[in-house]
């Protein structure tokens, strides 16, 4: 009973501090994650917080650091499975007011808040004639969390055109990191270490042709259509590429394609994919990456890991059924 009064009395101590510096509409409580995430599964979100500048965001690691509550940062939840039982912490969201995108057509550049989406950005180099992001133009995550998982497709990636970015150290720091200290690989940055949160992103592009561009982004979002299962939700790829092999043809090979546990399934169109049929819960998706996982394993000795975050708990989560 006393653990419940002292667990009641933080939670009550994190609510009136948060609510000090948010506006009402910017502070949610037990929000469902499933309405945040791709993959429309999760559990609630003790508190969602939005900050509308970076002291806000600053203020919000401080009492989530003296507090000791779990903070988790968030852009759009493209590559995010949250679990059914939710996140006991806060959610910074970030998509909500930190989505500015700035067009330098002289100097050739974008820069981009962290909250701004991937094909917003693609669209404003096309609209400014500028050439090189035509890749990310159907990706659906945000600046931040591309460059945090150095996003790519169809031969371009982020690495490509980034030069620095604005990122906030846990103490509040505000840093301006080059592209050469970002240790940017296949879907790895430094910031996977350091913790440090991407505020904005500057990228270098040059001039082209609008209407080649334009070509270019229908292209890939036409080949994006055809061979990936857009129609139901996912978190795009689930797994990240073995050295010397495709996912999803290790996949496909061992006859998982179709394969589903309660209401997760691998596409039966693209087996990279793990898509979320309608009913599948957080439980369903984790416990069928599990099985894909163990089956390469022992049928090719292939280990195989996941692109995907997982947030909150999933030791106690059962598939239904």
């Amino acid at each position: 009973m006393e653990f419940m009064e002292m667990e009641r009395q933080l939670q009550d101590n994190v609510t009136k501090r948060l609510q000090a510096i948010l506006e009402p509409e910017d502070l949610l409580f037990d929000e469902p994650m499933k309405d945040y995430t791709t993959f429309r599964v999760g559990g609630p979100a003790k508190w969602m917080a939005a900050p509308q500048d970076e002291q806000q965001l600053r203020v919000i690691l401080k009492i989530c650091s003296e507090l000791q509550v779990p903070c988790f940062i968030l852009g759009r939840g493209s590559n995010l499975l949250v679990s059914d039982n939710g996140f006991e912490g806060v959610i910074v969201n970030l998509r909500k007011h930190f989505n500015k995108i700035e067009v330098d057509r002289e100097n050739k550049t974008i820069t981009a808040e962290a909250g701004a989406s991937l094909p917003a950005v693609s669209q404003a180099a096309l609209s400014a004639g500028l050439t090189g992001l035509e890749f990310a133009a159907g990706i659906p995550g945000t600046m931040g969390g591309g460059l945090f998982m150095n996003a790519g497709a169809y031969g371009g990636e982020l690495k490509q055109v980034v030069t620095e970015a604005a990122v906030m150290t846990n103490d509040g720091m505000i840093l301006h990191v080059p592209v050469e200290q970002m240790a940017l690989g296949h879907r790895l940055s430094s910031f996977m270490q350091t913790g440090e949160i991407i505020l904005s992103v500057k990228m270098q592009l040059t001039q082209g042709n609008p209407v080649v561009i334009k070509e270019t982004m229908d292209d890939f979002n036409s080949r994006r259509r055809e061979k990936q299962p857009l129609e139901y939700p996912s978190a795009g790829s689930t797994f990240k590429r073995p050295a010397g092999y495709f996912a999803g043809k290790l996949i496909e090979d061992a006859g998982l394609k179709g394969f589903s546990v309660g209401g997760a399934q691998v596409s039966k169109k693209h087996a990279g994919f793990v898509i979320n049929t309608g009913s599948a819960t957080a439980a369903d998706i984790w416990n069928l990456c599990n099985e894909i996982q163990n089956r390469i394993q022992n049928e090719f000795g292939v280990t195989l890991e996941m692109e995907i975050q997982k947030l909150g708990s999933f030791d106690q989560q059962k598939t239904k059924g």
